[in-house]
């Protein structure tokens, strides 16, 4: 069962090795997905497994259009969003001028040539609702007319958070002297 089409056709009809199949598949690059919106693996973890019920109940729903995988990683986007607003959409929310030095990110790069995990963890270490909004618009290439649906908020609350990481991140990237454009 290798082909895609086979395996979608196999996850509607409630196929438990399709289904397998599908989850061994995709899900380290969902789970990637998912580490970007998230504190810890676990998590990112709990955040996935929600994602793939409802890609699993929802499959009937691709039409098949478009790309499956796009498909998706929407899904994890939004179900990552779902737990955003559970559990910190009010407790997160840091203005910048509160945002202390907090633990430097150094690389044994003196180049300043840094690897996507190094990148990754900087943008981890932002304050969550930086986090949330930086990963949709930058990353993810949402709109901020979206974004702010997505997340309930005004949209200029999307465009000034957004700047807000943007500065945020070009501060920490400054104590690493990467002059890297966000």
């Amino acid at each position: 069962m290798s082909d895609i089409n086979d395996i979608i056709e196999g996850c509607r009809k409630k196929n438990k090795r399709a289904q397998q199949t599908l989850f061994e598949n995709y899900a380290p690059v969902l789970l990637g997905i998912c580490m970007r919106y998230v504190k810890d693996k676990s998590e990112a973890e709990d955040i996935l497994q929600e994602g793939f019920l409802k890609i699993f109940l929802n499959i009937n729903d691709f039409a098949g259009t478009g790309s499956f995988e796009n498909w998706m990683k929407k899904i994890i986007v939004n179900t990552a969003i779902t737990f955003y607003h559970r559990n910190y959409k009010h407790h997160q929310n840091v203005d910048i001028d509160d945002v202390g030095e907090g633990e430097i990110i150094t690389s044994d790069n003196p180049e300043g040539e840094y690897n996507t995990n190094e990148l990754l963890n900087l943008i981890n270490s932002m304050p969550q609702g930086y986090k949330i909004i930086f990963n949709l618009y930058a990353i993810e290439g949402y709109k901020h007319r979206e974004i702010a649906e997505m997340l309930k908020i005004d949209e200029n609350t999307s465009k000034s958070q957004y700047a807000r990481a943007r500065k945020w991140m070009q501060k920490k990237l400054e104590q690493l002297n990467i002059k890297i454009e966000v």
